[in-house]
């Protein structure tokens, strides 16, 4: 199930939202568990035991680290619980791609593709792991309760594709948290937003990039506008997911955390992945980055630990070569800035500056959409005017000029003039937000009546 649905607006949430609300407190993280359960298995009835044996795992994990006074038997028992769930992350999303590489190296056929990938793996994971990290540093404390702890891991607005909520942002909300009709009234707002993201905005703009990705061979105008329109594409399909989880958690009485900051208005790499994922960056530099030693090392070092860092986010988004390609590419970009080009662009005005971002952003998102090397190699050879078809040519303006309202709208809702709009308005005149929002959600209806299924890019991550 997945939030821009039918079954999911008409009745999943109605009735989550009636049962959660008329019961009273103490049965409230039950009640979130069982929906949680029960939205997953409605599209991964099977892997809802693996995720019932991580939640029963990492709590009794936590549990061992309330026992446990020994400084090394605090310590293997971290090793043991951090291997335990990176093996099942690694088995169920990477066993399949290390068979089929060692099979191309020695030139024997690949016999097994892996086993299909467990929807949200990557994000229930690394939540698990945030919690026994923290709970072994003493962070936060061992949760004894494993209805709490399940609704934790659980929570289905951010279940299958984030934000990653860490434990210690949710640990205290899990006991005492506001739940007021006021909230839920922002919460919906803020879903409706992201509703309108996904449905209105990402998935046009998802039919506009495979249309031009499908084309073969493509000019060169053509090609640019074709990695725009998915780098509009997967923005509003994230941000509008994280939209709908932060709306969720409000209606239920959680702060979650911002995922995205107008990413597309940064002015060098560095800050694009400042405000882009946040989660995801911020989870990296916790866990893996700071314990590496950061950048309080020598610089070697230092570039060796970005380069580390930067390989681990790529092959999170998804077993595929492309995908380390794409981590590492970044990685490389970032390390250039930190010692060579940052200091130059000082004097450089800001709108070279953010002409530099978007061009690199946009050949980094050809890479991210191109698990095919050959055609990734195609697509980034037409970028740079290699190719039968030109610089330009009709199917480009054909192209532009069928999405031309579309792209206008995708370049204004990057940037916070709507969401400040909206909260003048909030303020002078609320019934404008109300009739906003319910222009977004009939529209949004109606193209899910009419539309096919188009689901979220970072499901399948």
């Amino acid at each position: 199930m997945i939030f821009s649905s039918l079954n999911f607006l008409f009745i999943f949430l109605p009735i989550v939202l009636i049962l959660y609300y008329i019961v009273p407190f103490r049965f409230k993280n039950f009640v979130l568990l069982i929906v949680s359960i029960i939205f997953y298995a409605w599209g991964e009835p099977v892997y809802v035991i693996l995720m019932v044996l991580s939640i029963a795992f990492n709590y009794v994990a936590g549990r061992q680290f309330g026992i446990l006074k020994g400084k090394k038997e605090r310590k293997r028992q971290l090793v043991i619980s951090v291997a335990v769930n990176l093996i099942l992350l690694g088995f169920f999303k990477y066993a399949g791609l290390l068979v089929s590489t060692v099979g191309g190296i020695f030139g024997a056929e690949a016999v097994w593709e892996g086993l299909p990938l467990p929807i949200g793996i990557s994000f229930y994971t690394f939540q698990a792991l945030s919690y026994v990290i923290d709970v072994y540093r003493g962070k936060v404390h061992v949760q004894k309760n494993i209805i709490d702890f399940g609704a934790y891991i659980t929570m289905f607005p951010q279940l299958i594709a984030g934000p990653i909520v860490r434990y210690d942002q949710v640990e205290k909300q899990l006991k005492n948290r506001k739940i007021s009709l006021e909230k839920a009234g922002f919460g919906m707002q803020r879903f409706l937003f992201g509703l309108g993201k996904k449905v209105l905005l990402a998935n046009n703009l998802g039919l506009l990039y495979s249309t031009i990705q499908g084309a073969g061979e493509r000019s060169m105008l053509t090609a640019w506008l074709g990695v725009a329109a998915y780098a509009f594409q997967i923005y509003f399909d994230f941000s509008g997911y994280s939209d709908m989880a932060i709306g969720l958690g409000k209606m239920l009485g959680f702060d979650f955390v911002e995922n995205f900051d107008y990413p597309y208005l940064s002015l060098n790499i560095t800050e694009f992945w400042r405000r882009w994922h946040i989660s995801l960056g911020t989870w990296f530099r916790e866990y893996v980055y700071i314990p590496l030693g950061g950048n309080r090392v020598p610089v070697g070092r230092h570039i060796l630990n970005l380069l580390i860092v930067w390989a681990l986010t790529g092959l999170w988004h998804g077993a595929s070569w492309n995908f380390l390609l794409w981590g590492l590419y970044y990685g490389v970009l970032l390390i250039l800035e930190k010692y060579v080009l940052i200091p130059l662009f000082r004097k450089v005005p800001n709108f070279i500056r953010h002409i530099y971002t978007m061009i690199l952003v946009l050949l980094g998102w050809a890479i991210f959409s191109n698990t095919n090397f050959g055609e990734m190699g195609l697509y980034l050879k037409n970028l740079f005017g290699g190719g039968v078809n030109g610089f330009a040519d009709s199917a480009f303006l054909y192209y532009l000029k069928s999405s031309l309202i579309l792209l206008i709208l995708s370049v204004f809702f990057c940037a916070p003039s709507f969401r400040k709009v909206m909260a003048y308005t909030e303020r002078k005149r609320p019934v404008i937000n109300i009739v906003v929002c319910v222009i977004i959600f009939i529209l949004s209806v109606g193209f899910l009546v009419s539309g096919s299924y188009n689901p979220f890019l970072y499901f399948r991550f």
